[in-house]
């Protein structure tokens, strides 16, 4: 059954804050959300025209990267996204041998110039490395973790290190041990988490890409709640080595963007195998810019033939009325583009959080064991061993964290083991088999990336159930394995400007070539919405 002859359809609105032709508008009618299919040219790419800038010797990348950081420094303030940020003369030498690369009439790669935040949690050799935690206050690795390695030989400029919640332990960026990230869109609104410095980062044009990590949710809940484009790769696509482990069976590392194009061409620069990491794939990396093309080169129904599944239990009891209008909404200008949409239930859907909590506090009770004040980060005096490794990690582990690590303790101990642990995998199981069903009939399926739209700072910081509960549309994936691609479909009307939903589109294993296709087509039919927050003014939206 068609999706239209289930929900009536409803026609979007001009947004009630309108400034010129490229700024945002700043909040849609819930009563009006469905926008008509058009022909514009494709959204603006950062890093193409970073580079064509470059290429053209309109400017060079010492004065666009120290302009930039300008920029960012003027926001930082408001929003702390960043923990650590280079001193004007690295960011300068890294732009001038850029430079040097191409007076020499070398290619400077395809992120040439491109400014890159990079989660606390991935290790730099230039700049600290944290977790967002105080028992790694301090430490500088000696390397580059391989996606930030990749990032650099391709012209990319790491431009700071974002703020996150402890270790990834979170959903708001409220368990950061060193400060609280604000929202672009509503400065009083958490940005989530556990990715909140980077995706706020992306939103407030502080830096043109970034990357973050996701184990359950953390790169795609907070690309909705900050209006922006995030990523999670299938596992494996990309290697782990140098992202600090959380529960290392279901953590990736992802992307953010302003557009799907420069969410891919990111995700291009860092994909492939690597020897230092296991688990990563040897599978092709293909050619994702190669998916990109305008709307207005292809026939009316550009996305003809596709088969889309909307999963049921996503849009049902628990989930914001505003959210579901939105996602409707969205699902119904699939079929604009000529897609065939159904309702596709999942029933062991619901099973996917339980089992996801249980999996990933007893992976992190042992990969933590590791901060014992020896090996890493701070130490307290002691008289005896086990008081110093008990009071380093009591002085340097958040409350969020501990509570995690006992959690797991528990459920992997003598007698509890086969009740919890073995169960939540065989639950696992269960999902990936009913992830392989439903996509062996539909093409991708697609759900809200987040049960809400961003909510306040501290409303939930105090009920950790509520909070995992936000968390119940995406860990499916991450036990499963999947590729997932989310990007900002409509508003909810709060704050002072309205607030993103995110769209969550899942695909098939290393199938993420198709989801950015469909993205990036979707993207460009989205009429009168731009999702540029208030916090950017009109001159600095174009770098």
């Amino acid at each position: 059954m068609l999706l239209s002859t289930l929900q009536t359809p409803r026609t979007l609105s001009r947004l009630s804050l309108t400034r010129h032709s490229h700024s945002y508008t700043s909040r849609a009618s819930l009563t009006d959300q469905t926008p008509t299919l058009t022909t514009s040219p494709p959204p603006h790419s950062e890093i193409l025209s970073t580079r064509q800038i470059l290429l053209s010797r309109r400017a060079s990348a010492a004065d666009l990267a120290l302009s930039r950081l300008a920029r960012l420094r003027l926001v930082e303030p408001r929003l702390r996204a960043f923990l650590h940020l280079p001193d004007d003369d690295a960011l300068h030498a890294q732009a001038r041998r850029l430079d040097a690369r191409i007076a020499a009439g070398d290619d400077p790669g395809p992120l040439a110039g491109v400014l890159v935040g990079v989660k606390d949690n991935i290790c730099t050799k230039d700049m600290p490395s944290t977790g967002g935690s105080r028992v790694l206050a301090g430490y500088r690795p000696p390397f580059d973790a391989t996606a930030v390695k990749r990032v650099r030989e391709l012209g990319g400029i790491v431009v700071g290190k974002t703020n996150m919640d402890e270790f990834g332990m979170g959903s708001t960026t409220e368990a950061s041990a060193f400060q609280v990230t604000a929202n672009p869109w509503d400065e009083s609104r958490v940005p989530g988490g556990s990715s909140g410095g980077s995706a706020a980062a992306v939103s407030a044009r502080q830096c043109v890409v970034s990357l973050g990590s996701d184990t359950g949710g953390s790169v795609r809940q907070p690309a909705s709640f900050c209006g922006v484009v995030g990523l999670k790769p299938t596992y494996g696509r990309v290697s782990r080595f140098g992202l600090m482990a959380y529960a290392s069976s279901l953590d990736t590392i992802g992307c953010f963007g302003s557009s799907v194009a420069d969410t891919g061409i990111l995700l291009h620069a860092i994909a492939g195998h690597d020897r230092f990491d296991a688990t990563s794939s040897k599978q092709d990396v293909p050619d994702f810019q190669s998916h990109f093309a305008s709307v207005s080169s292809l026939e009316s129904k550009p996305l003809k033939g596709l088969r889309v599944g909307l999963i049921s239990e996503t849009i049902d009891k628990g989930v914001d009325a505003g959210v579901i209008s939105a996602i409707r909404a969205a699902a119904l200008r699939f079929e604009e583009l000529g897609c065939s949409v159904n309702e596709v239930s999942l029933p062991s859907f619901s099973l996917g959080l339980p089992a996801y909590y249980i999996l990933a506090v007893s992976e992190s009770s042992s990969n933590l064991s590791r901060y014992d004040g020896i090996r890493y980060g701070s130490q307290v005096y002691a008289d005896e061993l086990d008081s110093l490794y008990g009071g380093s990690r009591a002085e340097g582990f958040g409350s969020e964290v501990k509570m995690r690590i006992l959690m797991g303790t528990y459920a992997l101990s003598a007698g509890y083991y086969d009740a919890y642990y073995k169960r939540a995998q065989q639950v696992r199981t269960i999902i990936r088999n009913s992830f392989k069903e439903a996509l062996g009939q539909n093409d991708i399926l697609i759900s809200p990336a987040a049960p809400s739209a961003a909510y306040k700072i501290g409303e939930k910081k105090n009920d950790p159930l509520a909070m995992y509960a936000g968390d119940i549309m995406t860990v499916n994936v991450n036990l499963a394995g999947l590729p997932a691609l989310v990007l900002p479909c409509g508003f909810v009307e709060d704050g002072p400007a309205g607030l993103p939903v995110g769209l969550q589109m899942i695909g098939a294993a290393f199938n993420e070539g198709e989801l950015l296709r469909v993205g990036h087509i979707f993207e460009q039919t989205l009429e009168n919405f731009r999702f540029v927050p208030p916090i950017v003014a009109d001159d600095d939206i174009a770098f």
